[in-house]
């Protein structure tokens, strides 16, 4: 049995809206067991953004007070757009899945995959010199000359499809790994390129279905062409391509009865970073940077323009040929002799830029890494206690993770599964910053990644154990 709804979370109060922001429930029964599934258009569950840490707390309070159904078994994902919800959303929440308790009917069963590998790129540069650093609007990017690589993708679509007896679609559960933070030509508020995915599948599969967006292991994948300034962001193509992508895929999964429905809800204790040796490395980073900092003749005034000019005409940059020639005939080199002058300024005032924008990653980065050391060093104890969720829906198989995960994550553990039809969810039931891999941890800086984590290195060999255990018990 299956019910579904969806409740508006969009706050209107708070500007322009573009597209709504949804909170939509699932809720599953199997005899006497039931679950809930919840994804949210927002950023994260606590931690970060609008949904505040007591959100989780008070929804699966209400649901087990008026439901019955145990905190355990409710697995609740946030889409990781940054659109703004609405400061009641735990009400909402509560209210989208007593909805959807109420409307259970039987239902039939598939699962399928999907591909669509032109919606998101690996934000990680891979640099000649053994550094990764990100693509972000908090970053300057690197020249492209010191660039020698990208890491990978997770193209892969994950769909579970519940059908009505009648065969006409209830629900489709889709999982894709992507950081959906594109934004629309306007700057108002948005679900984002997954939200409006869902929309675009809803509107095609018609009769009342709907589409729930399962966040991935997006932490290190970004929209593609994401820093681009020659045309304005649009996250209305993007979600087209993820929802065409999605429709194809659905409509080659075959339902049937399947009364297989298993839950395993597990707490993993991780250990907490000692960020004090990254600290101290990334503030002797910054003094080097700024140290190296020298005073040019020029300004940004006047170095545009003679940027122009060394550029449009590297052999005679100064005035025409001609007088370049007649200088010559005469055995003179002022302008020979102002050209090597100037082009020396010019490289050492770009040489100042790029080191001020390596500096203001540096600088981004170490505020990340402060705050995180106050925040472990205030905790209660070494670890941090992670929710776990592994389920199974017939033939999909699903595990979760509280934190934003990087992409290598998500594909070792579908490589490790026992199961054909392996999924994985980040961003459920709870936020704890990123979750890189233990390779990404090293590289010290380079990354947002690196610097916005919490954990400590050897986190991810416990963690993937742990899953893939969960994983086997399914």
């Amino acid at each position: 049995m299956a019910g579904v709804a969806r409740v508006d979370a969009t706050d209107y109060k708070a500007g322009p809206v573009h597209d709504p922001l949804y909170v939509k429930a699932i809720v599953l029964k199997q005899g006497g067991d039931q679950a809930v599934i919840v994804t949210v258009d927002a950023v994260a569950i606590g931690g970060i953004g609008y949904i505040k840490d007591d959100y989780l707390g008070k929804v699966r309070s209400a649901i087990q007070n008026t439901l019955g159904i145990p905190a355990s078994r409710i697995l609740i994902n946030a889409s990781h757009c940054h659109g703004v919800v609405r400061r009641d959303i735990a009400a909402l929440t509560v209210q989208a899945i007593e909805s959807a308790a109420s409307a259970l009917v039987p239902v039939r069963i598939g699962v399928g995959h999907g591909h669509e590998d032109r919606v998101g790129e690996n934000r990680r540069l891979l640099m000649k010199d053994g550094r990764e650093i990100d693509v972000r609007h908090a970053y300057a990017m690197p020249p492209d000359s010191e660039v020698a690589g990208v890491g990978p993708i997770d193209p892969e679509i994950g769909v579970l499809r519940l059908d009505r007896m009648s065969g006409d679609p209830l629900a489709v559960i889709y999982n894709f790994a992507c950081h959906p933070i594109q934004g629309v030509p306007s700057g108002a508020n948005t679900a984002d390129v997954t939200g409006l995915a869902s929309t675009v599948i809803e509107d095609n599969l018609g009769g009342g279905a709907m589409a729930f967006f399962l966040q991935g292991c997006g932490g290190d994948i970004n929209p593609v062409f994401y820093k681009h300034v020659d045309q304005p962001r649009d996250a209305v193509s993007l979600g087209n391509l993820l929802a065409l992508s999605t429709l194809k895929a659905v409509r080659c999964v075959e339902t049937k009865e399947d009364n297989r429905f298993l839950w395993i809800h597990e707490t993993l204790e991780l250990p907490r970073a000692d960020l004090a040796a990254k600290i101290i490395d990334q503030e002797q980073e910054q003094l080097r940077l700024a140290q190296s900092l020298r005073g040019t003749t020029l300004s940004l005034k006047t170095f545009m323009p003679l940027m122009v000019k060394y550029r449009l005409s590297d052999q005679y940059p100064a005035y025409y040929s001609h007088r370049y020639l007649h200088e010559e005939e005469l055995g003179r080199k002022e302008l020979s002799v102002m050209d090597a002058r100037n082009r020396q300024d010019i490289k050492s005032y770009v040489q100042n830029i790029e080191t001020m924008e390596q500096l203001t990653r540096v600088n981004t980065n170490l505020r990340l890494l402060k705050m995180h050391q106050k925040q472990n060093l205030e905790a209660p104890k070494r670890t941090v206690d992670v929710e776990l969720i592994g389920c199974r829906i017939g033939d999909f198989v699903l595990t979760s993770f509280p934190g934003e995960l990087t992409v290598q994550i998500g594909l070792n553990l579908k490589d490790k599964s026992p199961h054909e039809h392996t999924f994985v969810a980040g961003y459920t039931n709870g936020y704890i910053y990123y979750a890189p891999t233990t390779k990404q941890l090293a590289n010290v800086g380079g990354a947002q990644e690196d610097s916005d984590c919490i954990l400590a290195p050897h986190w991810q060999a416990i963690y993937e154990q742990k899953a893939v255990e969960i994983l086997e018990q399914l």
